[in-house]
């Protein structure tokens, strides 16, 4: 029988009673980040031991890529926190979704909030002259308790590293905020953070100045439409436009190269079309959505976004993204208004449908409503080229034949959509996808592609 010495035993006891955080491995960016809720995360942060953490995001990994200290500071740390929709997009890539975005700017006061409970002070190191006191001063005035062990600023009170560390660890603070900028916080970090007292260092790039005000926050519709990166870029566009858009196209662009699987030649190149369309799509298109958003907001209650069921290839269900042009109640009050139906057929469709909202009627004329899919292609549920998404309703009233358009991906635009649209009947319709799916082609989905520009300008079949 092995017998273990009292140090094993003690070992054995601390990594039973240490809390554990889980992660998630992306493969599309080759990184472990948390994949836990703020309170979960916010507890293994303040538990016994020391630790750093840093938040990951489309800019962040772009720099990682070209700058090898800062990959390497990145590798050294202890806790990857992901933060911004490049992040979850990247995930969605290969079917992965996070538990939670943990962005600095809200995760930081949280983590805060709890350190005051637990009676631990901070130490804000960086920005400009002046606005990590600012900072210091908002958060005294909105999480009681908390005590602030000093601050110092990122410019002079940065030269001398040597003084910066004495100054932290004489302050006696458990909890260091580094606000340099990426990547010189996370390199700062990995070069010093070994020499100083506190258990708890993090990077929070721009966070002081959102504390104390220098920058505003989006509005809460925007950001819980995920589109911050769009109020930032309207703030600084000249500062910020190569970031947001070249950086965020590069981004998604390398992570879909990273996340191509073998298969087919064709079914490679369509995968990689499909991924650079939609990517360029969405960053294209960012101050369309940004605007539908807020005007379907202001027009009638409920979400932005509209999320249903669907049929895809093989059968399998997936969750279609939609800009949301019906009042909230439309799905309770759709039997009713089948028999009023314009369409033979399985497929319901009504030009006067009384569930349509103005707003409503007016994406729907212009396809705007369907911009959202653009997610579902990237997490690889559609294509851009394809069939139209069926309800479950209606393949299960499906004929046998129809059963066929189930063998290829449902697509954003398709034979369908650039023919008529609801003026197409089932029968045509289903006749019409088949014969894509058995003589598609790169060439053809691009013609189906440009055809869809005219076909959402004439808005024939758009109701």
């Amino acid at each position: 029988m092995k017998h273990t010495s009292f140090s094993d035993q003690v070992d054995l006891a601390t990594a039973v009673t240490m809390p554990r955080l889980a992660t998630a491995h992306l493969a599309a960016l080759g990184l472990d980040l948390v994949d836990a809720t703020t309170g979960t995360t916010t507890e293994y942060l303040l538990s016994p031991g020391k630790r750093r953490a840093f938040f990951m995001n489309a800019h962040c990994c772009n720099i990682r890529r070209r700058n090898a200290e800062y990959k390497r500071a990145v590798a050294a740390a202890d806790v990857l926190l992901p933060d911004g929709i490049g992040i979850e997009l990247a995930a969605r890539m290969t079917g992965q979704k996070l538990t939670e975005n943990l962005n600095g700017t809200d995760f930081v006061p949280a983590l805060l909030k709890r350190a005051a409970q637990m009676g631990k002070s901070v130490y804000l190191f960086g920005g400009r002259p002046g606005t990590a006191d600012a900072a210091a001063s908002q958060l005294i005035h909105t999480i009681p308790g908390l005590r602030i062990a000093g601050t110092r600023d990122g410019f002079a009170g940065a030269a001398d590293p040597e003084a910066v560390i004495a100054d932290i660890n004489e302050s006696g603070a458990d909890i260091v905020l580094v606000a340099l900028g990426v990547p010189m916080q996370e390199i700062w970090l990995h070069r010093h953070a070994h020499r100083l007292n506190a258990s708890l260092t993090l990077a929070v790039g721009a966070l002081f100045d959102f504390l104390a005000g220098t920058v505003v926050r989006a509005p809460k519709p925007v950001r819980r439409a995920k589109m911050e990166w769009v109020w930032r870029l309207a703030q600084e566009p000249r500062r910020l436009a190569n970031r947001y858009l070249a950086g965020n196209f590069a981004f998604l662009a390398h992570a879909a190269r990273t996340v191509v699987v073998p298969a087919p030649a064709a079914d490679m190149r369509r995968r990689l079309l499909d991924i650079t369309l939609s990517a360029s799509a969405l960053l294209v298109l960012s101050p369309v959505l940004f605007l539908t958003a807020i005007a379907i907001k202001l027009d009638s209650r409920g979400p932005v976004l509209f999320r249903q069921t669907r049929v895809g290839q093989d059968g399998k269900d997936f969750t279609i993204f939609k800009f949301r042009s019906m009042t909230t109640d439309a799905e309770t009050r759709r039997d009713e208004l089948l028999a009023s139906s314009d369409r033979k057929g399985v497929c319901f469709k009504s030009r006067n449908d009384p569930r349509v909202t103005r707003i409503g009627r007016f994406i729907r004329r212009y396809s705007i409503d369907e911009l959202p899919q653009i997610l579902n292609v990237l997490r690889g549920d559609m294509a851009i080229v394809g069939p139209r998404p069926a309800l479950p309703s209606e393949v299960a009233a499906y004929p046998k034949r129809a059963i066929g358009r189930l063998a290829i991906k449902p697509g954003i635009t398709g034979v369908w959509q650039v023919s008529g649209r609801a003026n197409i009947g089932f029968d045509q319709m289903v006749e019409m996808d088949i014969s894509y799916a058995v003589s598609r082609t790169l060439l053809v989905d691009l013609v189906l592609i440009l055809r869809t520009f005219g076909a959402v300008a004439s808005g024939r079949g758009a109701y």
